[in-house]
């Protein structure tokens, strides 16, 4: 006769097969850390800034984070989960989470084919595209008119390469300046240092507004790039990622995270209450009829 299980041992096993841990680098970390860290942006309006008047990071990308973190407490049945920030720039914002000082980059990052060879994305947030912030009095249209002109571009950037492209293909001499982070950018072209200032557009608009005169700006040009601008984590942990990607789908299929999009684009958003006006274009709202993560680019 087989030698049968003790009772307990039996029904501890069926109840680990019923509901498996949550197990992985990411999840180990946090579960044993009580403590997810987010990295954020300084100047990335209205996805993830500073707000001067608080001096805390917010942002449409990081009240979508927070979601997520409230997902992942729930999860892994944590009764408590601290929040920390983790400021980043578009030259270190990879090397956090590969290096897991951060367990979510919440601000303006594109997915792309380049960065999947470091990092994983979930399903993107927003999709926009590279166009040129100038002085409201210029006569600066299209990239075409900057031949022989200065172009601010922020490091580490997927615009940078871009522009670079368009430069050498169509020989237009532009003196590109590699600025390192957004601000320093919109500061170069007050001072009259570069011409213009090629970001997404998003990026642009909230920068505009953020100015104490923002009339005298304006974004012109066509779309240099589609940008689809996604939640940036591990590659090294499926099960966190499988976790972050059903709470993304959440949000988006129960409209959640359509109210989080109004709230940071349509109405006034701190420190200066402005609103943006930018209803959900038309590339985003078609993406968000079937959610994915992939992308094709």
């Amino acid at each position: 006769m087989k030698k049968q299980l003790p009772l307990l041992a039996l029904a501890a096993l069926l109840a680990t097969q019923a509901t498996p841990t949550l197990a992985g680098p990411v999840l180990d970390r946090i579960r044993q850390s009580g403590k997810i860290v987010l990295a954020h942006r300084d100047s990335s309006v209205p996805l993830s800034y500073i707000d001067s008047s608080s001096g805390k990071p917010v942002g449409y990308a990081l009240d979508l984070c927070l979601k997520v973190a409230d997902a992942v407490k729930r999860q892994l049945n944590l009764p408590k989960l601290d929040v920390g920030y983790l400021q980043v720039t578009s030259a270190n914002r990879m090397q956090a989470i590969t290096e897991g000082k951060a367990d979510l980059e919440c601000g303006s990052t594109t997915n792309n084919a380049e960065r999947r060879k470091q990092v994983a994305f979930t399903i993107p947030h927003y999709i926009t595209g590279a166009r040129i912030l100038v002085h409201a009095n210029t006569k600066f249209d299209k990239i075409n008119d900057f031949e022989h002109k200065k172009l601010a571009i922020t490091k580490g950037t997927t615009v940078l390469k871009a522009v670079q492209h368009a430069n050498e293909e169509r020989l237009l001499y532009i003196d590109i300046v590699e600025a390192p982070s957004h601000a320093a950018a919109v500061d170069m072209l007050d001072k009259g240092q570069v011409d213009g200032f090629a970001m997404d557009d998003v990026l642009l608009y909230g920068l505009r507004s953020e100015r104490p005169d923002p009339e005298k700006y304006k974004v012109v040009g066509g779309f240099l790039t589609i940008e689809p601008l996604a939640i940036m984590l591990s590659k090294d942990d499926p099960e966190f990622k499988a976790l972050v990607d059903a709470e993304m789908k959440r949000l988006i299929t129960s409209r959640e995270a359509y109210a989080i999009y109004d709230r940071w684009f349509t109405r006034p958003i701190p420190p200066r209450n402005v609103s943006l006006n930018m209803p959900m274009n038309y590339l985003l709202r078609d993406f968000w009829k079937y959610p994915s993560d992939m992308v094709p680019n």
